[in-house]
């Protein structure tokens, strides 16, 4: 019924990085405004390469000498990243102390930008490829943060669980058993998928029930999103909190899995003795496993957004190393 997916040979694993804007590309305005308020002009400014975003991104210095991690984006080119800075920002604000998070210290807002000033954190990214020790630093990290944030905070959060977004196999088999132009997304999926795409979509069906809890997630853990630090209290940091929602506990350990696992497939045994002992029900990781690789995979399919022009490549090889972890660990699909 479908068609023939043919082999795709393996290619290097894609950074996940953008690409940054200065801050002193930022317009003058927006810069001088900012500046105000945090006391003193940015005389030094270190853009940090990590992640998707089409804006700034850097350690800063200013003249009286205090030191800042900066974000800043505006409209243009992606008129949608505004609001995730403001999510971030919201979230940010009423995370609880406890929790080992930069602390905001402003937020601005002009000329249609928003400029959110963290404190800067001592630490690192975890390397990439990933390395043994460093996944399990950022495992046990994972399961404290957890712990902590069970049951979440009143943050306002929504669910995973009642996240409706999560039918694409089943929003692709329907376009392509119509006879509409998903027959070329179906015919680019990894090797096996296209064929089974009807079981796809059926195990993506029970997401509701495979995702539900109670714990705040931070829901987009990558190494870009993660601080390595040399101290004690936190020597794991969990940055970039725009996409926070409720569900199980292990399920930020399965959505960061296909980052580390495209790039370092020798560390699945980690991941799978982690998730084993923290009693996640095999079942409910395979369903996870599907609904991420059809979110990934469908959206690597369309063009990029708008200053995202990284962002697909990336998508497409977590998406490949999902299914890859799901065959391997979980019982396949």
């Amino acid at each position: 019924m479908h068609p023939e997916s043919q082999p795709v040979a393996p290619s290097p694993a894609p950074a996940a990085t953008g690409v940054r804007l200065p801050w002193g590309q930022v317009p003058a305005g927006v810069r001088a405004c900012a500046e105000e308020r945090w006391g003193g002009a940015v005389v030094a400014a270190v853009s940090q390469a990590g992640g998707f975003s089409p804006g700034v991104a850097a350690r800063v210095r200013l003249a009286g000498g205090r030191r800042l991690f900066v974000k800043a984006v505006g409209p243009e080119p992606n008129p949608r990243s505004p609001a995730f800075h403001r999510r971030e920002a919201a979230i940010a604000a009423v995370l609880p102390a406890s929790v080992p998070v930069p602390r905001l210290l402003d937020r601005v807002e002009t000329e249609g930008w928003v400029v959110l000033a963290y404190e800067e954190i001592a630490g690192r990214q975890p390397r990439e490829p990933w390395a043994a020790r460093d996944l399990a630093r950022v495992l046990d990290a994972t399961e404290a943060l957890a712990a902590r944030l069970t049951p979440a905070p009143p943050i306002g959060a929504s669910s995973l669980a009642e996240d409706d977004s999560f039918r694409h196999w089943r929003l692709l088999l329907e376009g392509y058993e119509a006879g509409e132009a998903e027959a070329d997304t179906v015919a680019g999926l990894p090797a096996g998928a296209g064929e089974r795409l009807a079981d796809l979509a059926e195990r993506e069906a029970g997401w509701p029930e495979a995702a539900a809890g109670t714990t705040l997630l931070h829901c987009d853990l990558r190494a870009d999103n993660l601080l390595l630090t040399p101290d004690p209290e936190r020597p794991v940091v969990f940055v970039d909190w725009p996409h926070a929602a409720t569900g199980a506990a292990w399920f930020d350990v399965v959505g960061m899995g296909p980052s580390v696992l495209m790039g370092a497939p020798g560390l699945r045994p980690l991941l799978d003795a982690h998730l084993t002992a923290r009693g996640a029900d095999p079942a409910a990781v395979a369903t996870a496993l599907v609904g991420l690789a059809g979110l990934f995979l469908t959206s690597a399919a369309r063009p990029a957004p708008p200053g995202l022009p990284t962002l697909r490549p990336f998508q497409r090889a977590q998406g490949e190393a999902a299914l890859a972890w799901l065959r391997a660990s979980w019982g396949g699909v």
